[in-house]
């Protein structure tokens, strides 16, 4: 565990210093594009971030190379030179992407062959923890291929659609790979595999990248990651969900691991909040008659921007929901199912009633305006966005 924290501790380091590099230069040079009609900040701000956050990655794991305590997960070094080859790939095209905004099948083009790429390198999803008495299910070579190139797409198009608020990638990234690293690290330590090592490895650095990046991107945001940073960040959670669910040894005993289904609920677990908008907006799209890839301004942040939300709750909402389901995942580990099933659900509604509390005082608002002559007036004064808007229930007492 100390070594992890040791390149966790080198990588956010490495990218704290780089985003201030990046955001010095890039404000020198004028590196940033004008407002989107989608977007929810209104001054131009550099969207380089990735830059940063990946120089952190790629010198942590550089430095983890020459500490032996990892040459179980250096031994066939190929794998990792194939992460850190496709991480500077998924960077480059989003640093164009950010600059230049490409079209969605140039972007979604890059996405399979890097995905290929990775499934190539023997990054794939070769066996699923079900089967007949709790097994293992093996997948034919071509199946193989096809799920481990969806998978990497899918989370790398999921994290990036919900970067759209100051901190909310990072954070939910620290959050949810905070508990995909535990789970990984015991794993590793009841199984003793190479995998399980990789897996626990590049979940580290990430976690150390981005939590170094984090002060930058904190509300109010001096710089954001871009699509350069939020692909990259969801290749490399696709890339650790991969090595621990389609790397487990048939031959291992499962009843002297955790439950079978564990490695299929936490890895969306961690995920929940970043699938969900992606499946969200792939509907909405769809039924428009629309590209699944093309922008709008209809994902989750804004709507619990619309509701009422300030730009800070609405990222501590994510944070919570993302916290609730990823723990209460991991809790199934240590507790009985009933405890574990018990604490989550507490955790969901306690999110929900935060989530819908604009919704109930504007109930409010509108009962006492029907209640009083003078709150029409108020009523129609009233931003609930507004954060400096007087309050109508003030105005009518």
């Amino acid at each position: 565990m100390t070594f992890y924290l040791l390149v966790a501790l080198i990588a956010g380091l490495v990218s704290f210093a780089a985003s201030w590099g990046v955001l010095r230069l890039s404000h020198r040079f004028k590196l940033y594009p004008g407002i989107r009609e989608r977007d929810v900040h209104t001054t131009p701000t550099p969207r380089l971030g990735g830059i940063a956050i990946v120089i952190g990655i790629v010198v942590a794991l550089a430095i983890a190379s020459q500490i032996s305590w990892f040459d179980l997960v250096y031994a066939d070094p190929f794998p990792i030179i194939a992460i850190v080859a496709s991480a500077l790939i998924m960077l480059g095209l989003g640093v164009v992407d950010d600059l230049y905004d490409l079209d969605w099948m140039t972007k979604l083009a890059g996405q399979l062959l890097i995905a290929g790429f990775l499934a190539w390198s023997s990054l794939q999803l070769t066996s699923l923890p079900i089967g007949p008495d709790g097994g293992i299910t093996l997948l034919s070579p071509t199946m193989s291929l096809i799920v481990t190139v969806l998978a990497v797409v899918l989370v790398m198009n999921a994290v990036n659609f919900i970067d759209g608020l100051d901190g909310l990638v990072a954070g939910v990234t620290i959050i949810a790979g905070s508990v995909f690293f535990i789970y990984s690290y015991l794993l590793s330590i009841d199984t003793a595999q190479t995998a399980f090592n990789l897996a626990s490895l590049v979940m580290a650095v990430l976690l150390g990248a981005t939590a170094g990046f984090l002060p930058f991107n904190w509300h109010p945001a001096k710089i954001f990651m871009g699509d350069g940073g939020a692909l990259v960040v969801g290749m490399l959670m696709a890339v650790s969900t991969i090595s621990v669910t389609g790397q487990i040894d048939p031959g291992i005993d499962r009843s002297q691991l955790v439950p079978a289904f564990i490695p299929l609920l936490l890895p969306f677990a961690v995920l929940i909040v970043p699938l969900l908008d992606f499946g969200l907006a792939v509907l909405r799209r769809l039924r428009a008659g629309k590209s699944p890839f093309s922008a709008d301004r209809k994902h989750l942040h804004h709507r619990l921007l619309d509701m009422g939300h300030s730009h800070f709750h609405a990222v501590l909402i994510f944070y919570a929901w993302t916290a609730v389901v990823a723990f209460g995942a991991l809790l199934f580990l240590f507790f009985a199912w009933w405890w574990a099933l018990t604490a989550m659900v507490v955790g969901l509604v306690a999110c929900t009633l935060v989530t819908l509390a604009p919704l109930s005082r504007r109930k409010r608002i509108e009962a006492v305006a029907q209640s009083a002559p003078e709150g029409e007036e108020a009523l129609a004064r009233f931003d609930p966005l507004d954060a400096a808007a007087p309050d109508p229930l003030e105005e009518v007492r």
